[in-house]
């Protein structure tokens, strides 16, 4: 899949994941843009982190798996940000 069509695809999963979301609730859906932090294809395969402009801390990763077709992706909401001096 060309990256172009991968990234379009992944943000329409996701903006449609956050309708279905505020809609559970009841709520107004907010503006909102999608970022792609990061994208990479290897081979027929594609995978991207993407974020949101919402204050929700969730971020997500998008897998195109091209010997079935198939886009996946998973939604993860931040815990806690650790960090260590080195």
């Amino acid at each position: 899949m060309e990256m172009k069509d991968f990234l379009k695809t992944s943000k329409s999963v996701i903006r449609d994941f956050i309708s279905e979301q505020h809609s559970d609730k009841n709520e107004e859906m907010p503006e909102f843009h999608i970022h792609t932090v990061w994208a990479s294809k290897t081979l027929q395969n594609n995978k991207a982190l993407l974020s949101t402009t919402l204050s929700d801390d969730m971020y997500y990763e998008s897998t195109y798996d091209g010997d079935n077709g198939e886009i996946y992706v998973d939604a993860y909401n931040k815990v806690k940000t650790l960090s260590r001096k080195v």
